[in-house]
C-alpha cells in the first residue's frame, strides 16, 4: 500500500482554519477548501515506492489491472472510478446539478462535434461520464438539497411581502408542481440582470428582517449580491447534517453545500451545470433540460453496520461505495483486504494501516488484492468501488 501525498484546492468559498485543525497543522492564512484523494488529472495525488514521488493516475496507467483488478479496470476503463475528498466551505457553493450517463455522453458528443474547446468556460461538458456525489458531514454541516414543494417555496417568498415576487407566488400555486418549479425557475434565470439584482437586494433585506430560517438567503445575498441564485435556493430545501450523517447527490438534483467540514466521495467527473451563486456560466437551455423538477424531502443516510463493524453509506451507485470504521481501544484488528483498490483515510485516532499510522487526514491507497488490517483505536472512511 501506498501513503498519499495530496493537494489541496485553494477555492475561495474554502475554510482557512477546518483542514489544518483536522491534521494538526498550521492555518496558512489562505482557503483550504478540498483535499482530493485520488487520480482525478486535476490534482492526482502521489505516491513513493522508493523511486520518488510519482502520480497515481501514472502508476495506475502503467499497469491497470495490478492497481485496480481485472473487473474494475474490465467495468471502468484503465483510471480509477472515484474521487474521495476532504471538503471545508466556510462560504457557500454555487447551487448545481450534475447530468446522468446518458446526458452526459450525448452533452459531450455534442460539444466535441462542436468544436467547443474543453478549457472554454461556456464547455459544459469535460467528459462523458455522470458525476453522482456522496458527502458525510465531519461537522455540523448545512446545505441545500432538491425541490421543496412549491406551496411551501410560494409561502417563503410570499412572507417577504415584495410585489415583485408575486408572480412567482401565483405561479407555485397556480400549477403543477413540476411544471411551476420549471416556469419560476426559468423565469428567475432568463429575467433581466439588472432588474433582478434589484429584486434579490430588497429579498435579501426582508431575509434580513425575518430572521428564522429566511436567514440562509441573506446569507447568500451577502455573498452573492443581487445573484438569481439567492432566488432559485428558496426554491430548494434546506438540511443540516449531525457528524456522521450523509446526503446523497443523484443526477439532476440541484444542489449546494453553505458551510461545514465533510468526507465527499464522486465519480471521477468534471461535468457540473450551474444555477446560479456563481460568476460563472449558465447555460440555461441545458441545464432546464438537466434537471429533474420533483419535489421531494432529501433523505439524510446513516451508516449501516455490518457483522466485522464495517458502517456502510448506502447508495444505488456502482463507481463508489464508502464506509467507516470506529475501532474502541482493545478492538481486535480488521481484515479489510478485497478484489477492488481501496482508500482509507483517518479522521480521528490512531489507527495504523499495516505499518502505516493513520492520523487525521492522512491516506493510504491499497491496490486491488492486497493484504490490508486496520487497527485501532480510530475512525477510519474506506473508499472503493462495486463491480
Amino acid at each position: 500500500m501506498d501513503r498519499l501525498q495530496n493537494t489541496v484546492r485553494p477555492y475561495a468559498w474554502g475554510s482557512v482554519t477546518a483542514i489544518p485543525h483536522l491534521t494538526g497543522t498550521e492555518p496558512t492564512g489562505e482557503p483550504q477548501a478540498e483535499l482530493w484523494m485520488g487520480a482525478h488529472p486535476g490534482a492526482p495525488s502521489l505516491v513513493d515506492r522508493g523511486e520518488g514521488p510519482r502520480s497515481l493516475a501514472d502508476l495506475i496507467a502503467a499497469d491497470p489491472e495490478r492497481e485496480l483488478g481485472p473487473a474494475v479496470t474490465a467495468r471502468y476503463g484503465p483510471q480509477l472510478p472515484f474521487l474521495l475528498k476532504l471538503l471545508a466551505a466556510d462560504s457557500p457553493l454555487s447551487v448545481q446539478v450534475h447530468p446522468d450517463s446518458d446526458q452526459a455522453a450525448s452533452g459531450y458528443a455534442d460539444e466535441e462535434r462542436r468544436g467547443v474547446p474543453r478549457t472554454a468556460p461556456e464547455r459544459n461538458y469535460k467528459d462523458p461520464h455522470h458525476k453522482p456525489e456522496l458527502v458525510c458531514a465531519l461537522t455540523p454541516f448545512d446545505g441545500l438539497c432538491g425541490f421543496r414543494a412549491p406551496a411551501e417555496a410560494a409561502d417563503t417568498l410570499a412572507a417577504l411581502d415584495l410585489d415583485s415576487l408575486k408572480p412567482y407566488v401565483d405561479l407555485l400555486r397556480a400549477h403543477p408542481e413540476q411544471a411551476a418549479l420549471r416556469e419560476v425557475l426559468t423565469a428567475v434565470l432568463t429575467a433581466d440582470r439588472e432588474e433582478m439584482a434589484a429584486t434579490v437586494a430588497e429579498a435579501a433585506a426582508a431575509c434580513e428582517r425575518l430572521g428564522g430560517p429566511h436567514a440562509t438567503y441573506a446569507d447568500l445575498a451577502r455573498h452573492h449580491p443581487g445573484d438569481p441564485g439567492v432566488l432559485a435556493a428558496m426554491l430548494l430545501n434546506q438540511v443540516s447534517l449531525q457528524p456522521g450523517e450523509a446526503l446523497h447527490l443523484g443526477a439532476g438534483v440541484p444542489h449546494a453545500y453553505l458551510r461545514g467540514l465533510g468526507v465527499e466521495i464522486m465519480a471521477a467527473s468534471d461535468n457540473v451545470l450551474r444555477c446560479g451563486l456563481t460568476p460563472k456560466h449558465i447555460d440555461v437551455p441545458e441545464l432546464l433540460r438537466i434537471v429533474r423538477f420533483d419535489p421531494a424531502v432529501p433523505a439524510v443516510l446513516r451508516p449501516e453496520a455490518s457483522p466485522d463493524g464495517e458502517e456502510v453509506y448506502d447508495t444505488p451507485v456502482q463507481d463508489f461505495r464508502l464506509s467507516r470504521f470506529v475501532l474502541a481501544p482493545g478492538t481486535p484488528g480488521r481484515d479489510l483486504t478485497l478484489t477492488t483498490p481501496q482508500i482509507l483515510l483517518g479522521t480521528e485516532g490512531t489507527p495504523t494501516v499495516g505499518e502505516l499510522a493513520l492520523g487525521p487526514g492522512q491516506s493510504v491507497f491499497v491496490p486491488a488484492g492486497e493484504p490490508v488490517e486496520l487497527r485501532g483505536p480510530g475512525t477510519v472512511f474506506r473508499a472503493t468501488a462495486l463491480t
